[in-house]
């Protein structure tokens, strides 16, 4: 649908035309899994699937919310029921980020979404930040990007029940066309990172297992939990503060399970740092060893991968990738592998053999450049 498109269902559904029309993208993380909430660092990059939200002022105090996925049924809610705990599905996301903007007028929201659900590519933050930046245009809030994408995960922390870290709104708001954002999820700041892979006839492998995935589920929180329960326990500000001799030496003061989910986010934070090493020396071959590696430890030390995942994987690997991984917040979702771009072909046919030998449902394939973050596409009229 887009722009066009959406402006039209807009105005057949709610009777007039939108004030404002904005779109911010999913997202892959290069490398840097599980480790936003820790004060870590990431790497990740916009992708071109966007999802596109279309708003209007109303005079009273009603909210209307309806989506091109969802029949264009409209969801209607007063403002003054908007508050953590009202009860609903997908549509909490956009109550969230009015919630969390403190909007005060009644508004119509008209929702199309490209960025594939349960994929691990961010559906929820592309929500989010459209809906976000739409809002700031829409009411002259005068939000920069970075408070923004602090106030959509207040959305989905504090509304929707999600503990997510930042990276996902950061890179939904503030990517740039062909760099990966090496963001500081401790002050949000962050570096573009030129990320060129066609000029070295390389590319990067989205593969979708089709095994979705839900974040409200328990484990992602309780991957947290342990996490934050190490940073109490050894007194460091976060995992961000440590090492892995100073986590080894400390071991006997956390349980088994918290030292390797720990373990995790100490080698994770330290593969980001690598990986931006490679990308800047074009060592793609060692960008690949921190792929694998990187995915090994979310395998067996964090435990959010799933057979999907490893199937995607291994057998990406076994058929000549430079490295793969799995992506998002695991237990299904997308994995990526870096690949010789000649090899495209022979690679994706091995991945769906495997993935037919053991019964899963195909996988999708898709590449992706890195492209822009969040856009306002059509700008409030002058009041």
């Amino acid at each position: 649908m887009q722009e066009s498109g959406i402006r039209g269902k807009f105005e057949e559904l709610f009777g007039q035309l939108p004030d404002v029309i904005a779109a911010a993208p999913g997202r892959v993380n290069l490398i840097g899994e599980h480790i936003d909430y820790s004060d870590g660092y990431v790497l990740p990059f916009a992708i071109t699937e966007r999802t596109y939200a279309a708003v209007r002022r109303r005079s009273d105090r009603l909210v209307r919310i309806a989506s091109a996925q969802r029949g264009n049924m409209v969801i209607t809610v007063k403002l003054d029921d908007v508050r953590p705990g009202l009860k609903g599905q997908w549509e909490r996301y956009v109550l969230g980020v009015l919630w969390a903007l403190k909007i005060d007028h009644g508004v119509d929201v008209m929702i199309d979404g490209h960025v594939p659900l349960g994929a691990g590519l961010s559906s929820s933050a592309a929500l989010e930040c459209s809906v976000a930046i739409a809002l700031d245009e829409l009411f002259s809030l005068g939000f920069d990007l970075k408070a923004l994408a602090r106030l959509a995960q207040k959305a989905e922390n504090g509304y929707v029940g999600v503990p997510c870290g930042i990276m996902d709104q950061s890179v939904a708001l503030l990517a740039k066309p062909g760099s990966a954002l090496l963001l500081d999820c401790r002050d949000l700041t962050s570096r573009d990172i030129d990320f060129d892979l066609a000029s070295n006839a390389l590319e990067l492998l989205i593969i979708d297992t089709q095994a979705h995935h839900s974040l409200t589920d328990g484990a992602y929180a309780q991957r947290r939990a342990s996490c934050d329960s190490v940073v109490t326990k050894l007194g460091v500000q976060s995992m961000r503060e440590l090492t892995l001799n100073q986590l080894e030496e400390s071991q006997d003061l956390i349980t088994d399970n918290e030292f390797i989910r720990a373990r995790h986010a100490v080698t994770e934070i330290a593969r980001v740092l690598d990986a931006v090493q490679a990308l800047e020396s074009q060592d793609f071959v060692e960008l690949g060893h921190l792929l694998n590696a990187s995915h090994r430890s979310l395998r067996d030390d964090y435990e959010v991968s799933c057979s999907e995942l490893n199937t995607a994987v291994d057998s990406a690997i076994s058929a000549g990738a430079l490295g793969a991984r799995m992506i998002g917040a695991g237990f299904g979702g997308s994995a990526i592998a870096l690949i010789k771009a000649d090899q495209s072909q022979g690679i994706i046919r091995e991945i769906k053999i495997a993935f037919g030998g053991k019964g899963f449902k195909p996988p999708r394939f898709f590449t992706s450049l890195p492209s822009q973050g969040a856009q306002i596409i059509q700008r409030a009229p002058q009041i």
